[in-house]
């Protein structure tokens, strides 16, 4: 047996006992389901494959995934299948998850099954069982963010060990350094609702700020990439307090330590901004479920209301994106070259 059939045998048993964990059923309804969920899982449509540039094999690549958490509904299996097949097709290193893997309430612990159905029995295509390099969204604020923190226990793929961090990756002869940032608790809306975000007022702003100036401070990578949930500048009929909040704290250590792109998603929808002045690439990722309109806006150079993923391949000298939609179609792609 080979790997991947090895890994697809591994998946139907765990499926198997996942699905029995979130209620009684028969054996035969069981191995209905399970069967149903593989044939979605990995045999993705033929007269729906994905369209990518050749990608020199020597680029580190990486998925860019999130605001995923439906339960398998709206678009969320058909792109889970998609991410499989890119993963499948060229060497996709690691997935950055920046936040909503978990709509609408969060997890309330380790052992939640929304945990199996938003996540685990989507996402289980052989070549996505790799590194999940996840941050918190203010879904998972409405509920217990220390589970998500506490899942990597459980989940050898699930690297999210602290609210914010940073990951280092050789490329070639350089290297490219992310810097995973917290953002609720940036945005003074999601401060003030106790009730709804019971731990967002509890992190320290100053605390997580000192940290993010210190490791950029001391990066010493080629390139530089900083991510978060929430956008700094995006068209979204969201709280303005949210881009205000966001562009205070962060915009400033952008630009003093020549960050190159700054990638995150919450607003479901493909947004790429650059503002007038700036140096800095925003990229607004789409949903990996659910996706909303959007219009251009001052800096806009590419906007999309598809829902999607994107994927990132760096070499030395470039980073490329390439955000591709539900139907596989790459519908926007930019290269930033130094």
């Amino acid at each position: 047996m080979d790997r991947r059939n090895y890994l697809k045998t591994l998946s139907a048993i765990f499926a198997t006992g996942a699905l029995s964990s979130l209620g009684s059923m028969s054996a035969s309804e069981r191995a209905e389901r399970v069967a149903d969920r593989a044939a979605t899982l990995y045999d993705a449509p033929e007269n729906n494959p994905t369209k990518l540039p050749e990608i020199p094999e020597d680029n580190l690549n990486f998925i860019l995934a999130n605001d995923l958490g439906r339960n398998g509904y709206y678009e969320q299996k058909t792109i889970a299948e998609l991410m499989g097949k890119v993963a499948e097709s060229i060497d996709v290193e690691f997935v950055v998850a920046p936040g909503d893997v978990h709509h609408f309430n969060g997890v309330a612990s380790v052992d939640d099954p929304l945990w199996m159905t938003n996540y685990e029995l989507i996402y289980s295509h052989p070549d996505l069982m790799i590194d999940w390099f996840a941050l918190c969204g203010n879904h998972e604020y409405r509920g217990n963010t220390q589970a998500v923190l506490d899942y990597g226990r459980k989940s050898r793929r699930w690297m999210m060990r602290e609210r914010y961090y940073s990951k280092q990756f050789e490329i070639d002869r350089q290297t490219v350094e992310i810097f995973f940032i917290d953002t609720t608790p940036l945005i003074s809306r999601y401060r003030e609702k106790e009730e709804k975000y019971p731990d967002a007022g509890l992190q320290s702003i100053e605390k997580q700020l000192r940290w993010l100036e210190g490791a950029l401070a001391a990066s010493n990578a080629k390139w530089k990439l900083v991510t978060g949930h929430h956008p700094l500048y995006a068209d979204t009929d969201k709280s303005e307090v949210e881009r205000t909040d966001m562009r205070k704290y962060i915009e400033p250590l952008l630009n003093r330590y020549e960050v190159d792109m700054y990638l995150c998603g919450h607003i479901h929808n493909f947004q790429h901004i650059k503002p007038t002045g700036s140096r800095v690439d925003y990229v607004v990722n789409s949903a990996g479920s659910l996706a909303r309109k959007v219009k251009a806006i001052d800096g806009t150079k590419f906007c999309s209301s598809d829902a999607g993923f994107t994927l990132f391949s760096l070499s030395d000298d470039a980073i490329t994106f390439y955000m591709l939609n539900g139907k596989g179609e790459v519908v926007y792609q930019y290269t930033r070259k130094k």
